[in-house]
């Protein structure tokens, strides 16, 4: 994946081109300063050799240098890290090709509850950023009922897809399908990840007519979005905040439809976090994720 070795610089990018070759395989690349270079993958964890071959074990594997991560910060920054200072203060970059490189080390304060930045990073993250196109096909057609779109809620722990499949429901709702025409669709995308937006132009696609809002605060978007590009369909990754519900409940009175994630392993988790009642009154359609392409869709109070 050409757009992942273009990630690190030029001098560096002989040592990255075996895991750029294997680039559909990695789900995060882990780098911290003095540790030795993780590849995770749903295999499991790979070190890297002083080649960047890859191996399984970490004894005498390569470890990063605190130069390696300044140079690869100046050179995802083009040298200019006061220019990407608002990014940097939330913890993260989006590169070309949808990559989204995640940042930590010592904070610097504006004042008890504000982060100005961050500086001596020492721990990059990169997750890299996946599209399987179909991954949605097979759950679908239970989440239509009359040829119309029923507002669905999908739960899932962290690394079993949600975010994939979201973006391939997206797709798939704004182009149209078998199951119902194609739709408006409005996306919140607060942390770069949906459409991996560069520059402000999504590099995943999301469908023909779907409308991106990137880098805003769930709440502040869907508003914004509500008022400003008359959605069918407003699709939001990882609910959680009482704002995030209060704006939902005002676009579904609205007759808008939802499409919406939220961390968990199963309906008791998503209710605890939601609200039962809430999310039996909002959502027609649950699906809970289990892992390896495994799903199950079920309805809801009224669905």
């Amino acid at each position: 994946m050409d757009s992942l070795l273009r990630i690190f610089p030029q001098k560096r990018r002989d040592f990255w081109k075996v895991t750029a070759d294997k680039a559909q395989e990695v789900c995060e690349i882990r780098l911290r300063v003095d540790r030795p270079v993780i590849i995770e993958t749903s295999r499991g964890d790979f070190f890297l050799d002083h080649s960047g071959i890859w191996r399984e074990e970490p004894y005498g594997a390569y470890s990063v240098t605190e130069t390696e991560i300044r140079d690869l910060i100046a050179y995802l920054c083009q040298d200019s890290v006061y220019a990407y200072a608002d990014e940097i203060r939330q913890g993260f970059l989006t590169v070309e090709g949808g990559h989204r490189i995640g940042l930590s080390g010592q904070a610097v304060l504006e004042n008890e509850n504000s982060l100005r930045t961050l500086k001596n990073i020492s721990f990059v993250n990169i997750r890299v950023a996946h599209e399987i196109r179909g991954v949605a096909d097979k759950i679908l057609p239970e989440l239509y009922k009359a040829g119309r779109f029923q507002n669905t809620l999908i739960v899932s722990p962290p690394g079993f897809g949600k975010t994939t499949l979201l973006r391939d429901l997206i797709r798939q709702l704004s182009d149209g399908n078998a199951y119902g025409p194609g739709l408006r669709v409005g996306v919140v995308d607060e942390r770069s990840e949906l459409a991996g937006s560069y520059r402000g132009r999504p590099q995943n696609d999301l469908g023909m007519r779907t409308d991106v809002l990137d880098a805003c605060p769930k709440a502040l978007g869907m508003l914004l979005l509500l008022r400003s590009m008359s959605p069918q369909v407003i699709a939001v990754d990882e609910l959680g905040e009482e704002q995030d519900l209060r704006v939902l409940h005002m676009a579904a009175s609205g007759g808008c439809s939802l499409l919406a994630t939220v961390h968990g392993a199963g309906e008791e988790d998503a209710a605890r976090r939601l609200g039962g009642e809430y999310m039996r009154e909002m959502f027609a359609r649950i699906v809970i994720l289990k892992g390896r392409g495994r799903m199950e869709c079920r309805c809801l109070e009224g669905g």
